[in-house]
């Protein structure tokens, strides 16, 4: 992945099959499926892969029990299934997650349902316990024989209280059922990405290029890094820019308004207690406004709170702001009454804009459904330009899949694999079991020399891709960081050389989860400008500027004390 020279190809030779326009998880979905099948294709994303919505997931994968009381039963049936291929598909970056709801009340929400279905009611209302049993039994259904997961229970109020002691007293009951969980979506989408590339050179992939126009059939593109512009002339023009597609679309000439998106944030937390309470399961219940609300077990003893749902116009202006903060943090109690969180125990917070599909009513009523919106060629756009509309971190194989159909109809061509069943990355000859998976590292360890406590680590973060990295770091002097020492220069290296590290907070927010888990100080963010520096040939003015951009984002963005 040398994006340079990547960007002198296209200058020799501007033309491509596809482009797609946004490098969130819907955009590389189809690029690595279109890749599969031989398609010659181009993704750009004017920041870095999955710096976006994206990036800003709630980590989870789910089918989505509310959506069954919008009568939403094919979006449900589908994530399901597509939750249990990613489990089986990425055993290293996704884990089944157990979710526990809280239930107060016990037929709150029984004739909601029915009447939200025919679409005669669009404000939130509890859910109580009749109701939460009927979706639960169904959410088992559509996957019964198909899961790898145990089937839902219901606790009775002692049964809950033992469990979890800090829970309110006043619940009825604690429904568990299973969906999944991802360490980090970020790496995720970076070893899809990598998938489609390794297919070939018809497979290409650039960050920090910016589509910012149109001239005759081709598409302007400026590279935000050297400030340099050149053009891309595709047969079809794929726009996956999520919350910003009608945006895109203004640039290209192809004027819409797709887009209705509301904006989530959350709040990483430093909170042992709350770590304790809610032990390896995920809180899921409503607050007194009929919201939906997640107390999640994150990384490294972290506790992820979330989330808001607010209508937003301008994506780049998304931000977690102090209302919203009042919110979350005042969330809590309503479960755990014991439990005082507050903002000094933040340590990360992040905030995004859902690419939902312009609509009507409240916003927790809205479709998170994906859909094709088609602008057709006309005079005013030289190609078909394919917009993805909606969709959902667990969905995004299928509606890949679905867009790749597409493409390929209009291209005249068969579809020549199935990512259904396809590993992705290091989920590749994954060992299925710890003793198989500690034999495994037994193994590496022996043949590259590296001790096994240092090739666990690596399995830890990339599985069986680690292998990969233990030869890269066998090829080079390898020193532990002074100030991440749980980090080396080879491996830092191997990240900049294969996954177009561009700028500093690339390796702090995306490649790696860092800045997430307040793992980052002043210290460590000079040593890495110089690590990566040397790597790219940062000048030293360049390398400050670049630890002045990383320390404003940290704070200003994601209020990392640093």
């Amino acid at each position: 992945m040398n994006r340079n020279l990547t960007i002198q190809e296209i200058k020799k030779n501007p033309n491509t099959t596809v482009l797609i326009i946004g490098a969130g998880i819907n955009g590389i979905g189809t690029f690595r499926d279109l890749a599969l099948q031989g398609v010659d294709c181009l993704i750009i994303d004017g920041s870095d892969f999955c710096s976006g919505a994206s990036m800003a997931s709630s980590h989870m994968l789910h089918g989505g029990i509310r959506y069954l009381e919008n009568g939403e039963f094919r979006l449900v049936r589908e994530a399901l299934h597509e939750r249990n291929n990613l489990l089986r598909n990425a055993p290293h970056l996704t884990y089944p997650l157990p979710t526990t709801i809280p239930i107060f009340k016990w037929f709150s929400g029984l004739f909601n349902a029915p009447l939200k279905f025919l679409g005669l009611l669009n404000k939130p209302a509890e859910r109580g316990a009749v109701i939460i049993k009927l979706g639960l039994i169904l959410y088992d259904a559509y996957v019964q024989g198909d899961s790898p997961m145990p089937r839902h229970r219901f606790d009775n109020r002692e049964k809950a209280l033992d469990k979890w002691p800090a829970l309110n007293p006043d619940i009825l009951f604690a429904a568990t059922y299973y969906d999944g969980g991802m360490y980090s979506p970020e790496r995720l989408a970076m070893e899809i990405l990598l998938d489609g590339e390794a297919e070939g050179d018809h497979a290409r992939a650039l960050n920090y290029i910016r589509a910012v126009g149109a001239a005759g059939d081709a598409v302007l593109m400026r590279d935000e890094i050297s400030g340099e512009e050149f053009s891309v002339t595709p047969e079809i023009l794929i726009n996956a820019g999520g919350p910003w597609i009608d945006i895109v679309n203004d640039k290209v000439n192809g004027g819409s308004a797709f887009i209705g998106g509301t904006k989530g944030s959350h709040l990483i937390v430093k909170h042992p207690e709350l770590r304790e309470a809610i032990g390896d399961h995920e809180i899921f219940f409503e607050y007194l406004d009929g919201r939906i609300v997640l107390i999640y077990p994150f990384l490294q003893g972290y506790v992820l709170i979330g989330t808001t749902d607010i209508r937003i116009d301008d994506p780049d202006q998304a931000s977690c702001t102090e209302d919203e903060i009042e919110y979350i943090l005042g969330m809590v109690p309503h479960i755990f009454p014991s439990l005082e969180v507050s903002r000094e125990h933040i340590v990360f917070q992040f905030s995004g804009v859902r690419p939902l599909p312009a609509a009507e009513g409240t916003t927790g009523q809205i479709s998170r459904d994906h859909s094709l919106e088609v602008v057709e060629k006309s005079d005013q756009v030289p190609w078909p330009i394919l917009n993805l509309v909606g969709g959902k971190w667990t969905s995004y194989r299928a509606f890949s899949e679905q867009i790749t159909n597409h493409v390929l109809r209009r291209l005249n061509r068969s579809r020549q694999e199935s990512t259904t069943r396809l590993p992705i990355g290091g989920g590749r000859e994954y060992p299925a079991s710890k003793d198989t998976q500690k034999q495994w590292i037994r193994n590496q360890a022996e043949k590259s020399g590296i001790s096994q406590d240092r090739m666990e680590e690596l399995f830890t973060r990339y599985g069986t891709r680690a292998e990969q990295v233990a030869v890269a770091l066998t090829e080079t002097t390898d020193h532990p960081l002074t100030h991440l020492p749980e980090y080396s220069e080879g491996e830092i290296g191997f990240l900049v050389e294969n996954e177009i590290i561009t700028h500093l907070d690339d390796f702090l927010l995306r490649r790696s989860k860092l800045a997430w888990v307040n793992q980052v100080s002043h210290e460590s963010i000079t040593e890495l400008a110089g690590i990566i520096g040397e790597l790219l040939n940062w000048g030293g003015g360049v390398q400050k500027e670049e630890v002045n951009r990383t320390l404003r984002i940290l704070r200003e963005r994601h209020a990392v004390k640093v």
